[in-house]
């Protein structure tokens, strides 16, 4: 390996370099806090519809303010720690389950092998790959499930010859375009369409159209980055990997017969997991469960010892210990602001004003919100049932389509989960991958405008041809 390209590993390893997450999320804190004191606090009646709560969109009315203490800024985090158990304890199961399928050797010896066979033509991998998780996210909401392929794609990116940036924006980007388009998101689109009383799926046309545009889009971007790095490693982010290891491979390399066994019970983990998804809802905790018997079942046949299997799932764990950690002090965030009852008064403000504009620009307007307010709410489902009912007699209000106001809350919702730290599962996924926050968005942010110069473009259009059910 040249001289340039380990002095660019040595720069790039610490964390330090980029902007610290946690620092980050706590001046948030600090800023959600000093607003309870300022804006003023309101309130919309709630209802329980379907088993969600969602607002009286006629029914605002401001209420005296509730400041959050100086005490209680701090107790947030235990809060939101609270709050985001699900997802926390899912992130910590899912990397032991991944810490079981490593302590086998089944993944090293996958990432030897792919690269052996794919050493000259691995850039074709990509969109691929990328396809997948595409149809992934934009079929069954793939978001917290990406973790353990991004534990899985980064070395193997850096196996090839690529880098961290490559290995990851393969998962997090396919997965992102996917989600964004939203074809049949049961947990975007299907829940807004409910609200919004649309028929399930209907205006899916436009959308097959953007998921496309999104696809090339993101497939030219990681390509385009990946043949750089291919032709000069000085170029590349490695974080904490490695690329000295990838210089020799054995030609004579093959995989044990154990090694394929747990490979097909990991394979066969998720065709199970998509069939449970579409065929019974399952979520996270269904998730958890199959990935923890199937994590089992990898370390029986990897031929570990139940004591191996043990700490390997610890191990696999403690990978995960930095990102989960975020997931629940960013919930800190919605804490204060459902304390100081400052969410409604924000809903409130954002559709006064997105009704003073002309219909086609409120119709970008409401993208830009949901955007914005996916950064407080980074929940597919949670952010539907809190906006939705207000945007959705907004839209009737202001000549915009409800089909079209579904397409800027799917669009605002999906494009921001690449970008803010308050997305739990996103600032897991940058820990396994070993990339700091700040880093990640100086490299992506160019794709995220050139999204963002999509989302215009098609929400201009929905508005122009009247976007509607079918």
């Amino acid at each position: 390996m040249s001289e340039n390209k380990t002095d660019n590993q040595e720069k790039n390893v610490p964390e330090s370099k980029g902007i610290n997450a946690f620092v980050l999320i706590f001046v948030v804190i600090l800023i959600s806090t000093v607003l309870t004191y300022i804006v003023p606090a309101g309130n919309y009646e709630k209802t329980e519809v379907d088993g969600r709560t969602v607002v009286n969109p006629t029914s605002f009315s401001f209420v005296e303010s509730s400041p959050v203490s100086f005490m209680e800024m701090f107790n947030s985090v235990h809060l939101g720690m609270m709050e985001g158990s699900g997802i926390i304890f899912f992130v910590f199961i899912v990397g032991g389950a991944f810490g079981i399928l490593n302590g086998t050797g089944a993944l090293k010896a996958l990432v030897n092998y792919i690269t052996l066979k794919m050493a000259d033509k691995g850039i074709l991998l990509i969109p691929v790959l990328m396809l997948f998780f595409a149809a992934a996210g934009t079929l069954m909401g793939m978001a917290e499930e990406t973790l353990v392929y991004i534990a899985i794609l980064v070395p193997l990116a850096i196996a090839l010859r690529f880098d961290a940036y490559t290995g990851f924006a393969i998962v997090s980007l396919g997965a992102s375009v996917g989600f964004s388009a939203a074809v049949m998101n049961p947990f975007t689109v299907g829940v807004a369409q409910g609200i919004a009383e649309l028929p399930t799926f209907s205006g899916i046309g436009l959308r097959l159209a953007l998921l496309a545009t999104l696809y090339v889009i993101a497939v030219w971007y990681v390509m385009r980055h990946a043949k750089k790095v291919k032709e000069d490693p000085s170029l590349g982010f490695y974080g904490k990997h490695d690329p000295n290891t990838t210089v020799n491979l054995d030609k004579n390399f093959k995989m044990e017969t154990h090694h394929k066994l747990v490979l097909l019970v990991f394979l066969l983990n998720f065709v199970i997991l998509i069939f449970g998804v579409l065929k019974f809802g399952w979520y996270i905790t269904e998730i958890a469960g199959l990935f923890l018997l199937f994590g089992i079942l990898m370390g029986l046949l990897g031929k570990l010892k139940p004591g191996n299997i043990a700490d390997s799932f610890v191990d696999g764990a403690k990978d995960m210990v930095p990102g989960a950690l975020v997931i629940g002090v960013a919930q800190a965030i919605l804490a204060i602001f459902n304390s100081g009852m400052l969410m409604d008064t924000i809903l409130y403000y954002a559709s006064g004003a997105l009704q003073s504009l002309p219909p086609v620009l409120s119709a970008v307007g409401m993208f830009f919100f949901q955007l914005c307010f996916n950064f407080l709410i980074p929940s597919g489902s949670g952010q539907a049932a809190l906006t939705m009912p207000i945007m959705t007699p907004l839209s009737d209000l202001i000549g915009v389509t409800r089909q079209t106001a579904v397409l800027a809350y799917q669009l605002g919702d999906g494009m921001s989960n690449i970008l803010f730290p308050t997305v739990g599962f996103f600032m897991a996924g940058l820990g396994i991958a070993g990339i700091p926050w700040g880093k990640w968005v100086k490299w992506v942010f160019p794709f995220a405008l050139l999204q963002f110069g999509v989302a215009i473009i098609f929400m201009i259009i929905a508005h122009l041809i009247e976007y509607g059910p079918f």
